[in-house]
Protein backbone atom coordinates (compact mmCIF):
# COMPACT_ATOMS: atom_id res chain seq x y z
CA UNK A 1 0.00 0.00 0.00
CA UNK A 2 1.75 3.37 -1.55
CA UNK A 3 0.49 5.59 0.97
CA UNK A 4 2.13 9.05 2.43
CA UNK A 5 2.89 9.26 6.25
CA UNK A 6 1.15 12.48 5.60
CA UNK A 7 -1.52 10.96 3.65
CA UNK A 8 -1.99 8.48 6.83
CA UNK A 9 -2.43 11.44 9.26
CA UNK A 10 -4.71 12.85 6.59
CA UNK A 11 -6.86 10.23 6.78
CA UNK A 12 -6.77 9.46 10.64
CA UNK A 13 -7.42 13.27 11.21
CA UNK A 14 -10.92 12.28 9.48
CA UNK A 15 -12.19 10.05 12.49
CA UNK A 16 -9.97 11.31 15.33
CA UNK A 17 -9.64 14.92 16.79
CA UNK A 18 -5.96 15.69 18.32
CA UNK A 19 -3.20 13.82 19.06
CA UNK A 20 -0.95 14.79 16.44
CA UNK A 21 1.67 13.35 18.11
CA UNK A 22 0.58 9.72 18.05
CA UNK A 23 -0.67 10.26 14.84
CA UNK A 24 2.79 11.17 13.04
CA UNK A 25 4.49 8.10 14.56
CA UNK A 26 1.90 5.23 13.56
CA UNK A 27 2.07 6.65 10.24
CA UNK A 28 5.55 6.68 10.06
CA UNK A 29 5.89 3.13 11.18
CA UNK A 30 3.15 1.85 8.79
CA UNK A 31 5.47 3.61 5.88
CA UNK A 32 8.10 2.37 7.46
CA UNK A 33 6.65 -1.46 6.08
CA UNK A 34 6.40 0.02 2.41
CA UNK A 35 9.89 0.76 2.81
CA UNK A 36 11.02 -2.59 4.39
CA UNK A 37 9.40 -4.19 1.47
CA UNK A 38 11.42 -1.96 -1.02
CA UNK A 39 14.88 -2.19 0.54
CA UNK A 40 17.96 -4.49 -0.58
CA UNK A 41 16.64 -8.16 -0.20
CA UNK A 42 20.13 -8.65 1.74
CA UNK A 43 19.00 -5.85 4.31
CA UNK A 44 14.93 -6.58 4.41
CA UNK A 45 14.57 -8.85 6.86
CA UNK A 46 17.38 -7.06 8.86
CA UNK A 47 14.85 -4.37 9.26
CA UNK A 48 12.61 -4.42 12.93
CA UNK A 49 9.27 -2.77 13.22
CA UNK A 50 8.68 0.34 15.19
CA UNK A 51 6.69 -0.99 17.61
CA UNK A 52 4.93 1.49 19.72
CA UNK A 53 3.62 2.42 23.34
CA UNK A 54 0.36 4.92 23.51
CA UNK A 55 0.60 6.03 27.07
CA UNK A 56 -2.77 8.08 27.69
CA UNK A 57 -5.92 8.15 30.36
CA UNK A 58 -8.88 6.10 28.72
CA UNK A 59 -10.97 7.34 25.94
CA UNK A 60 -8.25 10.01 24.79
CA UNK A 61 -7.96 7.87 21.08
CA UNK A 62 -5.14 4.93 21.02
CA UNK A 63 -7.67 2.20 20.41
CA UNK A 64 -9.16 4.28 17.46
CA UNK A 65 -5.47 5.77 16.00
CA UNK A 66 -4.92 1.98 15.69
CA UNK A 67 -7.85 0.70 14.64
CA UNK A 68 -8.41 3.15 11.95
CA UNK A 69 -4.44 2.41 10.84
CA UNK A 70 -5.25 -1.36 10.30
CA UNK A 71 -8.18 -0.58 8.31
CA UNK A 72 -6.27 1.96 6.33
CA UNK A 73 -3.36 -0.68 5.48
CA UNK A 74 -5.62 -3.12 5.02
CA UNK A 75 -4.19 -5.25 7.74
CA UNK A 76 -5.07 -8.15 9.57
CA UNK A 77 -5.37 -6.57 13.20
CA UNK A 78 -6.23 -7.80 16.35
CA UNK A 79 -6.92 -5.87 20.11
CA UNK A 80 -6.12 -7.89 23.18
CA UNK A 81 -6.15 -6.62 26.71
CA UNK A 82 -2.94 -7.57 28.61
CA UNK A 83 -4.59 -8.69 31.55
CA UNK A 84 -6.30 -11.51 29.92
CA UNK A 85 -3.61 -13.55 30.43
CA UNK A 86 -3.34 -13.17 34.10
CA UNK A 87 -7.18 -13.76 34.52
CA UNK A 88 -6.60 -16.50 35.71
CA UNK A 89 -3.65 -16.53 38.14
CA UNK A 90 -0.12 -16.95 36.35
CA UNK A 91 -1.71 -19.23 34.07
CA UNK A 92 -4.31 -17.14 31.95
CA UNK A 93 -4.33 -17.76 28.26
CA UNK A 94 -1.36 -18.67 26.33
CA UNK A 95 -0.11 -15.48 24.90
CA UNK A 96 0.56 -17.26 21.75
CA UNK A 97 -3.36 -16.95 20.93
CA UNK A 98 -2.68 -13.53 19.94
CA UNK A 99 -0.98 -14.67 17.25
CA UNK A 100 -3.45 -17.60 16.61
CA UNK A 101 -6.30 -15.23 16.41
CA UNK A 102 -4.74 -12.63 14.09
CA UNK A 103 -3.98 -15.56 11.84
CA UNK A 104 -8.21 -16.75 12.23
CA UNK A 105 -8.66 -12.63 11.61
CA UNK A 106 -6.45 -12.78 8.33
CA UNK A 107 -8.20 -15.60 7.20
CA UNK A 108 -11.27 -14.42 7.16
CA UNK A 109 -10.43 -11.38 5.82
CA UNK A 110 -8.60 -12.63 2.70
CA UNK A 111 -11.45 -15.72 2.27
CA UNK A 112 -13.87 -12.33 2.05
CA UNK A 113 -12.11 -10.70 -0.50
CA UNK A 114 -11.82 -13.78 -2.81
CA UNK A 115 -15.61 -14.74 -1.99
CA UNK A 116 -16.25 -10.90 -3.57
CA UNK A 117 -14.21 -11.77 -6.45
CA UNK A 118 -16.38 -15.24 -7.40
CA UNK A 119 -19.56 -14.15 -6.30
CA UNK A 120 -20.33 -12.79 -10.03
CA UNK A 121 -19.38 -17.00 -11.38
CA UNK A 122 -20.66 -18.69 -8.42
CA UNK A 123 -24.21 -17.11 -9.06
CA UNK A 124 -23.96 -18.05 -12.65
CA UNK A 125 -23.27 -21.59 -11.65
CA UNK A 126 -26.16 -21.70 -9.02
CA UNK A 127 -28.47 -20.55 -11.64
CA UNK A 128 -27.51 -23.38 -14.27
CA UNK A 129 -27.89 -25.78 -10.97
CA UNK A 130 -31.01 -24.92 -10.51
CA UNK A 131 -32.21 -24.82 -14.14
CA UNK A 132 -30.74 -28.37 -14.24
CA UNK A 133 -33.09 -29.31 -10.94
CA UNK A 134 -36.23 -27.47 -12.32
CA UNK A 135 -35.86 -28.72 -15.84
CA UNK A 136 -33.47 -31.46 -15.96
CA UNK A 137 -32.24 -31.78 -19.43
CA UNK A 138 -33.31 -34.46 -21.80
CA UNK A 139 -31.85 -38.62 -21.74
CA UNK A 140 -29.61 -39.19 -24.47
CA UNK A 141 -30.40 -41.38 -26.63
CA UNK A 142 -28.06 -43.73 -29.36
CA UNK A 143 -29.27 -42.16 -32.77
CA UNK A 144 -28.79 -44.21 -35.60
CA UNK A 145 -31.22 -43.10 -38.53
CA UNK A 146 -31.32 -39.62 -39.81
CA UNK A 147 -34.79 -39.82 -38.40
CA UNK A 148 -33.64 -40.20 -34.67
CA UNK A 149 -31.08 -37.75 -35.59
CA UNK A 150 -33.33 -34.79 -36.27
CA UNK A 151 -35.74 -35.85 -33.23
CA UNK A 152 -33.40 -35.59 -31.03
CA UNK A 153 -31.99 -32.01 -32.27
CA UNK A 154 -35.40 -31.01 -32.45
CA UNK A 155 -35.94 -32.26 -28.44
CA UNK A 156 -32.65 -30.27 -27.95
CA UNK A 157 -33.64 -27.39 -29.37
CA UNK A 158 -37.38 -26.95 -27.72
CA UNK A 159 -35.38 -28.32 -24.55
CA UNK A 160 -33.27 -25.00 -24.49
CA UNK A 161 -36.33 -22.60 -25.28
CA UNK A 162 -38.03 -24.03 -22.44
CA UNK A 163 -34.94 -23.44 -20.50
CA UNK A 164 -34.31 -19.29 -21.43
CA UNK A 165 -38.31 -19.38 -20.48
CA UNK A 166 -37.39 -21.09 -17.43
CA UNK A 167 -34.17 -18.40 -17.01
CA UNK A 168 -36.14 -15.25 -17.38
CA UNK A 169 -39.03 -16.40 -15.15
CA UNK A 170 -35.97 -16.86 -12.56
CA UNK A 171 -34.08 -13.64 -13.06
CA UNK A 172 -37.58 -11.76 -13.22
CA UNK A 173 -38.34 -13.35 -9.62
CA UNK A 174 -41.98 -15.14 -10.32
CA UNK A 175 -40.65 -18.64 -9.38
CA UNK A 176 -39.44 -17.23 -5.96
CA UNK A 177 -42.50 -18.54 -3.81
CA UNK A 178 -42.21 -21.88 -5.48
CA UNK A 179 -40.89 -24.81 -3.35
CA UNK A 180 -37.94 -27.74 -4.40
CA UNK A 181 -36.47 -30.29 -2.69
CA UNK A 182 -32.61 -29.92 -2.04
CA UNK A 183 -29.88 -31.62 -0.35
CA UNK A 184 -28.32 -29.05 1.86
CA UNK A 185 -25.31 -29.28 4.28
CA UNK A 186 -25.60 -29.90 7.50
CA UNK A 187 -23.22 -28.44 10.55
CA UNK A 188 -20.81 -30.68 12.09
CA UNK A 189 -21.72 -31.69 15.81
CA UNK A 190 -20.29 -29.92 18.42
CA UNK A 191 -19.57 -32.80 20.64
CA UNK A 192 -16.03 -33.64 18.56
CA UNK A 193 -15.05 -30.31 19.92
CA UNK A 194 -16.09 -31.02 23.62
CA UNK A 195 -14.22 -34.47 23.76
CA UNK A 196 -11.04 -32.84 22.64
CA UNK A 197 -7.71 -32.59 24.56
CA UNK A 198 -6.59 -29.54 25.94
CA UNK A 199 -3.36 -29.04 24.18
CA UNK A 200 -4.98 -29.55 20.57
CA UNK A 201 -7.90 -27.26 21.50
CA UNK A 202 -4.94 -24.31 23.07
CA UNK A 203 -3.83 -24.43 19.50
CA UNK A 204 -6.88 -23.20 18.20
CA UNK A 205 -7.47 -27.52 16.38
CA UNK A 206 -10.20 -29.73 16.91
CA UNK A 207 -10.69 -33.31 16.28
CA UNK A 208 -13.36 -32.52 13.85
CA UNK A 209 -10.49 -30.34 11.95
CA UNK A 210 -7.91 -32.98 12.02
CA UNK A 211 -10.57 -36.18 10.69
CA UNK A 212 -12.30 -33.60 8.65
CA UNK A 213 -10.75 -35.46 5.05
CA UNK A 214 -12.09 -39.04 6.67
CA UNK A 215 -15.75 -37.80 7.78
CA UNK A 216 -17.43 -36.58 4.30
CA UNK A 217 -19.99 -33.71 5.09
CA UNK A 218 -23.87 -34.67 6.32
CA UNK A 219 -26.24 -33.41 3.85
CA UNK A 220 -29.62 -33.66 4.77
CA UNK A 221 -32.83 -33.24 2.45
CA UNK A 222 -35.31 -30.04 2.57
CA UNK A 223 -38.02 -27.95 1.57
CA UNK A 224 -36.87 -24.78 -0.08
CA UNK A 225 -38.30 -21.68 -1.87
CA UNK A 226 -36.26 -21.23 -5.02
CA UNK A 227 -34.80 -17.68 -3.94
CA UNK A 228 -33.43 -19.96 -0.34
CA UNK A 229 -32.63 -22.56 -2.84
CA UNK A 230 -30.89 -20.02 -5.44
CA UNK A 231 -28.85 -18.40 -2.06
CA UNK A 232 -27.36 -21.92 -0.52
CA UNK A 233 -26.42 -23.05 -4.18
CA UNK A 234 -24.54 -19.91 -4.44
CA UNK A 235 -22.62 -20.66 -1.18
CA UNK A 236 -22.08 -23.99 -1.97
CA UNK A 237 -20.68 -22.56 -5.44
CA UNK A 238 -18.70 -20.23 -3.94
CA UNK A 239 -16.71 -23.11 -1.67
CA UNK A 240 -15.70 -24.27 -4.61
CA UNK A 241 -14.37 -21.83 -6.57
CA UNK A 242 -12.33 -20.62 -3.81
CA UNK A 243 -8.68 -22.40 -3.36
CA UNK A 244 -8.18 -22.76 0.26
CA UNK A 245 -4.66 -23.33 0.32
CA UNK A 246 -4.48 -19.95 -1.76
CA UNK A 247 -6.17 -18.04 1.02
CA UNK A 248 -4.23 -19.36 3.96
CA UNK A 249 -0.79 -18.81 2.11
CA UNK A 250 -1.99 -14.94 1.08
CA UNK A 251 -3.36 -14.58 4.79
CA UNK A 252 -0.05 -15.93 6.55
CA UNK A 253 1.99 -13.75 4.42
CA UNK A 254 -0.33 -10.82 5.29
CA UNK A 255 0.27 -11.64 9.03
CA UNK A 256 3.46 -11.74 9.41
CA UNK A 257 4.23 -8.99 6.78
CA UNK A 258 1.92 -6.12 7.85
CA UNK A 259 -0.17 -7.81 10.66
CA UNK A 260 -1.06 -5.65 13.81
CA UNK A 261 -1.79 -6.23 17.57
CA UNK A 262 -2.98 -3.74 19.66
CA UNK A 263 -2.02 -4.76 23.12
CA UNK A 264 -4.18 -2.65 25.39
CA UNK A 265 -3.66 -2.26 29.50
CA UNK A 266 0.10 -3.33 29.05
CA UNK A 267 0.42 -1.09 32.29
CA UNK A 268 -1.66 -4.01 34.06
CA UNK A 269 0.98 -6.43 33.81
CA UNK A 270 3.96 -3.71 35.02
CA UNK A 271 6.10 -4.97 37.85
CA UNK A 272 6.39 -3.61 41.28
CA UNK A 273 4.98 -0.26 40.73
CA UNK A 274 1.92 -1.64 39.53
CA UNK A 275 0.59 -1.97 42.45
CA UNK A 276 -1.46 -4.70 44.12
CA UNK A 277 -3.38 -6.02 41.42
CA UNK A 278 -3.05 -9.31 40.90
CA UNK A 279 -0.40 -11.33 41.91
CA UNK A 280 3.69 -10.77 40.77
CA UNK A 281 4.43 -13.46 39.40
CA UNK A 282 1.33 -13.55 36.99
CA UNK A 283 3.06 -9.72 35.86
CA UNK A 284 6.46 -10.59 35.42
CA UNK A 285 5.59 -13.63 34.21
CA UNK A 286 3.08 -12.42 31.38
CA UNK A 287 5.50 -10.35 30.53
CA UNK A 288 8.31 -12.50 29.88
CA UNK A 289 6.14 -14.86 27.91
CA UNK A 290 5.59 -11.82 25.50
CA UNK A 291 8.64 -10.99 24.81
CA UNK A 292 9.62 -14.07 22.65
CA UNK A 293 6.37 -13.12 19.95
CA UNK A 294 6.93 -9.39 20.18
CA UNK A 295 11.07 -10.32 19.76
CA UNK A 296 10.69 -12.67 16.90
CA UNK A 297 9.31 -16.31 17.19
CA UNK A 298 7.79 -19.04 14.72
CA UNK A 299 3.97 -19.93 16.43
CA UNK A 300 2.19 -22.82 15.43
CA UNK A 301 -1.54 -22.74 14.22
CA UNK A 302 -3.90 -24.71 12.45
CA UNK A 303 -2.82 -23.19 9.08
CA UNK A 304 0.76 -23.91 9.73
CA UNK A 305 4.01 -21.93 11.38
CA UNK A 306 3.67 -18.29 11.77
CA UNK A 307 6.70 -15.89 12.13
CA UNK A 308 6.12 -13.11 14.69
CA UNK A 309 9.62 -10.90 13.29
CA UNK A 310 7.35 -8.55 11.30
CA UNK A 311 4.07 -8.19 12.85
CA UNK A 312 3.63 -4.68 14.24
CA UNK A 313 3.12 -4.52 18.38
CA UNK A 314 1.22 -1.26 19.26
CA UNK A 315 0.85 -1.08 23.08
CA UNK A 316 -0.80 1.09 25.04
CA UNK A 317 -2.25 1.70 29.00
CA UNK A 318 -3.01 4.64 31.25
CA UNK A 319 -0.14 4.48 33.29
CA UNK A 320 -1.70 6.14 36.25
CA UNK A 321 -0.25 3.49 39.15
CA UNK A 322 3.13 1.89 36.92
CA UNK A 323 5.49 3.65 34.86
CA UNK A 324 6.55 2.58 30.96
CA UNK A 325 9.96 2.13 32.76
CA UNK A 326 8.35 -1.03 35.04
CA UNK A 327 7.91 -3.24 32.44
CA UNK A 328 11.21 -5.36 32.53
CA UNK A 329 14.06 -3.97 30.47
CA UNK A 330 13.94 -6.34 27.72
CA UNK A 331 9.98 -5.42 26.89
CA UNK A 332 10.93 -1.48 27.30
CA UNK A 333 13.54 -2.08 24.49
CA UNK A 334 10.94 -3.71 22.06
CA UNK A 335 9.08 -0.52 22.39
CA UNK A 336 11.66 2.17 21.37
CA UNK A 337 8.72 4.67 20.52
CA UNK A 338 6.75 5.97 23.16
CA UNK A 339 3.85 8.66 22.78
CA UNK A 340 2.21 10.08 25.49
CA UNK A 341 -1.58 11.33 24.48
CA UNK A 342 -3.04 14.46 25.66
CA UNK A 343 -6.36 14.63 27.93
CA UNK A 344 -9.04 16.07 25.78
CA UNK A 345 -10.19 19.47 26.05
CA UNK A 346 -13.63 21.33 26.18
CA UNK A 347 -12.50 22.42 22.57
CA UNK A 348 -11.60 19.07 21.64
CA UNK A 349 -15.16 17.93 22.52
CA UNK A 350 -16.81 20.40 20.41
CA UNK A 351 -14.71 18.79 18.00
CA UNK A 352 -15.39 15.48 18.19
CA UNK A 353 -18.67 16.04 18.34
CA UNK A 354 -19.00 17.79 14.84
CA UNK A 355 -16.03 17.28 12.67
CA UNK A 356 -15.32 13.51 12.75
CA UNK A 357 -17.20 11.22 9.94
CA UNK A 358 -18.87 9.36 12.79
CA UNK A 359 -19.39 12.42 14.88
CA UNK A 360 -22.14 11.64 17.67
CA UNK A 361 -24.28 14.32 16.35
CA UNK A 362 -24.23 13.15 12.63
CA UNK A 363 -25.43 9.40 14.21
CA UNK A 364 -27.85 10.41 16.14
CA UNK A 365 -29.28 12.76 13.73
CA UNK A 366 -29.26 10.11 11.34
CA UNK A 367 -31.21 7.97 13.53
CA UNK A 368 -33.44 10.12 14.37
CA UNK A 369 -34.62 10.72 10.93
CA UNK A 370 -35.42 7.38 10.20
CA UNK A 371 -38.72 8.13 12.21
CA UNK A 372 -39.19 10.87 9.39
CA UNK A 373 -38.19 13.46 11.99
CA UNK A 374 -35.45 16.40 11.37
CA UNK A 375 -33.26 17.22 14.36
CA UNK A 376 -30.57 19.97 14.75
CA UNK A 377 -28.06 21.08 17.57
CA UNK A 378 -27.24 24.56 17.37
CA UNK A 379 -23.32 25.77 18.24
CA UNK A 380 -24.33 26.97 21.55
CA UNK A 381 -26.11 23.69 22.99
CA UNK A 382 -22.74 21.94 20.84
CA UNK A 383 -20.20 24.03 22.87
CA UNK A 384 -22.59 23.37 26.27
CA UNK A 385 -22.70 19.56 25.98
CA UNK A 386 -18.47 19.93 25.43
CA UNK A 387 -18.42 22.07 28.95
CA UNK A 388 -20.76 19.66 30.99
CA UNK A 389 -18.55 16.28 29.39
CA UNK A 390 -15.20 18.52 31.05
CA UNK A 391 -16.96 19.48 33.80
CA UNK A 392 -18.22 15.73 34.53
CA UNK A 393 -14.98 14.35 33.79
CA UNK A 394 -13.13 16.92 36.17
CA UNK A 395 -15.50 15.90 39.12
CA UNK A 396 -15.13 11.97 38.58
CA UNK A 397 -13.30 9.39 36.50
CA UNK A 398 -12.16 10.85 33.78
CA UNK A 399 -12.68 8.29 30.51
CA UNK A 400 -12.27 10.68 27.82
CA UNK A 401 -14.78 11.09 24.52
CA UNK A 402 -16.50 7.91 25.77
CA UNK A 403 -18.58 10.76 28.39
CA UNK A 404 -20.08 12.64 25.19
CA UNK A 405 -22.19 8.75 24.57
CA UNK A 406 -23.42 8.94 28.39
CA UNK A 407 -24.25 13.15 28.26
CA UNK A 408 -25.76 12.71 24.68
CA UNK A 409 -27.59 9.65 25.59
CA UNK A 410 -29.18 11.62 28.47
CA UNK A 411 -29.75 14.33 26.93
CA UNK A 412 -31.96 12.58 24.09
CA UNK A 413 -33.42 10.33 25.96
CA UNK A 414 -37.07 11.75 26.48
CA UNK A 415 -37.19 12.43 22.13
CA UNK A 416 -35.94 8.96 21.33
CA UNK A 417 -38.42 7.29 23.73
CA UNK A 418 -41.29 9.48 22.38
CA UNK A 419 -40.66 8.97 18.51
CA UNK A 420 -42.64 7.74 16.62
CA UNK A 421 -44.70 10.78 17.21
CA UNK A 422 -47.22 12.40 13.91
CA UNK A 423 -47.23 15.52 15.45
CA UNK A 424 -43.20 15.68 15.66
CA UNK A 425 -41.32 16.77 12.57
CA UNK A 426 -38.50 18.75 13.18
CA UNK A 427 -36.64 18.86 16.56
CA UNK A 428 -33.99 21.96 17.72
CA UNK A 429 -31.72 21.65 20.53
CA UNK A 430 -30.76 24.47 22.38
CA UNK A 431 -28.40 25.48 24.53
CA UNK A 432 -31.06 26.60 27.03
CA UNK A 433 -32.36 22.69 26.82
CA UNK A 434 -28.75 21.48 27.60
CA UNK A 435 -28.39 23.54 30.38
CA UNK A 436 -31.97 22.79 32.02
CA UNK A 437 -31.31 19.19 31.44
CA UNK A 438 -28.27 19.10 33.34
CA UNK A 439 -28.18 21.63 36.03
CA UNK A 440 -29.22 20.08 38.98
CA UNK A 441 -26.85 17.04 38.39
CA UNK A 442 -24.13 19.64 37.74
CA UNK A 443 -24.76 22.02 40.79
CA UNK A 444 -25.51 18.76 43.10
CA UNK A 445 -22.65 16.79 41.99
CA UNK A 446 -24.80 13.33 41.59
CA UNK A 447 -22.58 12.48 38.72
CA UNK A 448 -23.63 8.65 39.26
CA UNK A 449 -25.88 8.08 36.11
CA UNK A 450 -23.35 9.56 34.38
CA UNK A 451 -20.46 7.18 35.26
CA UNK A 452 -19.50 4.20 33.22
Amino acid sequence: MNITPKEIVAELDKYIIGQDNAKKSVAIALRNRWRRQHAPEDLREEIMPNNIILIGPTGVGKTEIARRLARLANSPFIKIEASKFTEVGYVGRDVESMVRDLVDQAVNMVRSEYVENVQEKAAELAEEQLLDILLPPPPHINDNSDEEKEMRTAREEKYLRNREKMRSQLRSGKLDGRMIELDVPVEASALMQVISPIGIEEMGLNIQDLLGPMMPQKKKRRRLSISEALIVLQQEETQKLIDMDEVVSEAIYRVEESGIVFLDEIDKIAGEGGGAAGPDVSRGGVQRDLLPIIEGTNVITKYGMVRTDHILFIASGAFHVAKPSDLIPELQGRFPIRVELQSLTANDFERILTEPKNALIRQYTALIETEGVSITFTKGAIKEIAKIATEVNQQSENIGARRLHTIMSNLLEDILFALPDEKTKTCKITQRMVQDKFKDIIQDEDLSQYIL
